[in-house]
């Protein structure tokens, strides 16, 4: 599935904000990114070179750079029991006010997801704050420039910003044809991952999308990964299940599995 999100609440001016701090970011000198290259942390986060990440096995690399940090206050504090993904950002030195810019911006969308949650719940005929405790930690981010990706996300749910007059996204449908996700002025995009769809035993489906950007220019799109609590187990809700239709995965806790899909993206460029 995958969805505009429109009436979001998200003050105007955190995404142009956002936006001229990620194009600040990426346009440091190369060795000032590598400095803070993802594949120095144990935990997944920082700067991801051109081909430094690989969602689709069948590429050699991913066409583009991105950003990644997780959850931090902005006093500074992280969370200290993220089990493997345990750690604090990192962030570019000479770049004042960057991280204050981006902590804003996540923030403000982990509180948009968080208000998405009982929707599903009530979706999936279970009481609306049946997600509230599983809920409560983890979100991850992403500030990826430029793009040619074909991949799923990990998390439960992606909401995504993408430049309104860049189009890029496509959705791989049921016909294994790829159609363009158009850009809605004002709104965000929001699609499934894989931690819905072993919860519901694919009655919620991961989307397949990619972003193909041939319009000769850089793009940018500001992805948010949200997930579960890393702790929780991703076993199939007992409503998703019937003799007609057993539980398709492994159970597994949340953040085994995410890890284990950020290996796979990362190894190729170790």
């Amino acid at each position: 599935m995958i969805a505009p999100v429109k009436n979001h609440g998200i003050p105007q001016h955190i995404i142009p904000q956002t936006l001229q701090a990620s194009k600040e970011f990426f346009r440091l000198p190369q060795e000032t990114k590598s400095a803070i290259d993802i594949h120095k942390s144990s935990n997944f986060k920082g700067y991801t070179a051109l081909l430094g990440e690989n969602t689709n096995p069948e590429n050699r690399g991913d066409l583009h750079e991105g950003f990644d940090i997780g959850w931090e206050a902005l006093d500074g504090s992280s969370r200290t029991d993220d089990g493997a993904m345990t750690g604090e950002n990192v962030w570019p030195e000479g770049l004042p006010g960057f991280r204050e810019t981006v902590l804003e911006y996540y923030h403000a969308v982990v509180s948009l997801g968080k208000s998405l949650f009982p929707l599903f719940a009530l979706a999936l005929a279970l009481p609306e704050n049946f997600f509230d405790d599983k809920s409560t930690y983890h979100a991850r981010t992403a500030s990826p420039s430029a793009e040619r990706v074909s991949f799923r996300s990990y998390e439960c749910f992606t909401i995504l910003w993408q430049e309104n007059d860049i189009q890029a996204l496509q959705v791989l449908n049921n016909d294994g044809k790829w159609v363009d996700a158009v850009p809605i002025p004002g709104t965000f995009v929001l699609n499934l991952g894989d931690q819905f769809a072993r919860w519901t035993n694919d009655i919620f489906k991961s989307t397949v999308h990619r972003a193909v950007n041939r319009s000769g220019v850089e793009r940018y799109s500001i992805p948010l990964f949200f997930g579960t609590n890393y702790d929780v187990k991703l076993e199939a809700l007992p409503s998703c299940v019937s003799e007609d239709n057993p539980a398709k995965y492994e159970v597994v806790t949340a953040g085994e599995y995410v890890k284990s899909r950020l290996e796979a993206t990362y190894a190729h460029s170790k």
